[in-house]
């Protein structure tokens, strides 16, 4: 199992546990405070676990994160959230 690194380092890990405290998101707090987990240095399963998610959804989730920092822990279109989609006439 190789590990996952979080390249970005503009938030401590207490800072991250703050900003998941903040918003009103459940699953962007979710993916917040795994990433603040895996800084921690948890187990990877344990931080996914923590998530609600696999390893594998964590790894992507790191590097939307090190790409966006916060904002790319956003939950939106295809990420979670259900369309609506117009009814034909």
């Amino acid at each position: 199992m190789s590990a996952i690194e979080i390249t970005r380092q503009d938030l401590s890990i207490s800072q991250l546990r703050a900003e998941a405290a903040r918003t009103a998101d459940a699953k962007q707090a979710r993916r917040i405070l795994a990433i603040a987990m895996v800084l921690d240095e948890h187990p990877r399963l344990l931080a996914a676990q923590a998530g609600g998610m696999d390893r594998q959804t964590l790894r992507d989730w790191v590097h939307r994160y090190n790409a966006d920092g916060l904002a790319g822990l956003e939950t939106g279109p295809g990420l979670g959230v259900s369309r609506v989609w117009p009814k034909p006439n």
